[in-house]
């Protein structure tokens, strides 16, 4: 039998606690962060890919987190979670409306060095980064794993546009070195709140992320749906190549036509009540690369990610959300 292809996954584990959400309940606690993720990479990775998580837990939190990857089908054999001697990270959740929310933070689980990193990656075929916290990779190590890695690396910066205050409140920063970052990556994503940090609008994040080897740059925008970037060359994952000498991914001297750039809606139109866009960027991420990694091109890819974040909309949470997207009866 041939080997099945691996795409790891760097993130962290989270848990919610959820406020506002529904006013009239009491605050909801569940799993956060990496798992929306995981859950999408699971419902939507085809047959010929398995799943390497590469992320820490807290050791207060890692029966749980075990118990949440056996939940999943498609995680490798050999893949666990990293069990660190902090506690595990956890946020408290404000929301304000449907899409605004504030983040307190607390927890302690590190991130990567590049010494821990580089023995995990080596047997990969495709990476998934999501700065979940902020600081899963520093520049130095995502530049180190930029040049020692060459299958198609795709960003999530997510968390990286917040500081975290003493009393643990996640409050917006610029994110200086711009196009640094970029160069570490072949696809990239953010939403509208972390993109009014980093440039003055889309266009100008586009202009700096493509000249700088990022061959899509998706902004989301919750319920509106998408804006994406493209590269003239680039219509699915095999587009992102490495020269002869396996170097990191740059722009391509040359390369003829504009950037393309499109709004695509939403699949819903607004949250529903009753609905939970808990998430929804991640899902959106997840499914987008696994279906690039299926060989859809990407206009597809979109269309189905966009199905996918409607669809986690009306599940709350990111246990059972797996079964939950591929239609499946789902445990809760």
């Amino acid at each position: 039998m041939s080997r099945r292809k691996r795409l790891g996954v760097i993130g962290t584990f989270v848990w919610d606690v959820i406020h506002g959400r529904d006013p009239l309940s009491a605050p909801v606690q569940e799993w956060g962060g990496i798992t929306y993720a995981l859950s999408a990479f699971d419902a939507a990775l085809p047959p010929d890919w398995e799943l390497v998580p590469l992320v820490k837990v807290g050791e207060d939190l890692a029966p749980q987190a075990r118990e949440f990857l056996r939940s999943l089908r498609r995680v490798a054999a050999d893949a666990h979670p990293i069990v660190v001697p902090y506690r595990n990270n956890r946020v408290e959740l404000f929301y304000t409306d449907a899409e605004r929310r504030s983040e307190v933070l607390s927890g302690g689980v590190p991130g990567w060095s590049w010494l821990g990193l580089a023995p995990l990656v080596r047997d990969l075929d495709a990476l998934y980064v999501n700065l979940i916290s902020g600081f899963e990779l520093d520049l130095p190590t995502a530049q180190l794993l930029r040049q020692n890695f060459t299958g198609p690396i795709y960003c999530d910066l997510h968390s990286i546009v917040l500081a975290v205050q003493p009393d643990g409140l996640r409050t917006p920063r610029p994110l200086p070195d711009i196009a640094e970052w970029c160069r570490c990556f072949d696809l990239l994503q953010v939403n509208e709140d972390e993109l009014a940090m980093i440039a003055p609008d889309g266009m100008a994040l586009a202009a700096t992320a493509l000249a700088n080897g990022v061959r899509s740059l998706v902004v989301t925008l919750g319920a509106r749906g998408i804006v994406y970037f493209a590269a003239p060359e680039f219509e699915k994952l095999s587009d992102v190549r490495r020269d002869a000498a396996g170097a990191p991914r740059t722009a391509r001297a040359g390369s003829l036509g504009a950037i393309r750039t499109q709004l695509v809606p939403s699949r819903i139109a607004q949250v529903a009540d009753g609905g939970d866009p808990t998430g929804c960027g991640d899902v959106w991420g997840a499914t987008y690369f696994s279906r690039l990694a299926a060989g859809d091109i990407f206009p597809d890819a979109m269309r189905a990610a966009l199905e996918a974040a409607a669809r986690n909309v009306e599940h709350r949470g990111a246990t059972g959300l797996a079964h939950y997207l591929r239609r499946e009866l789902s445990p809760t």
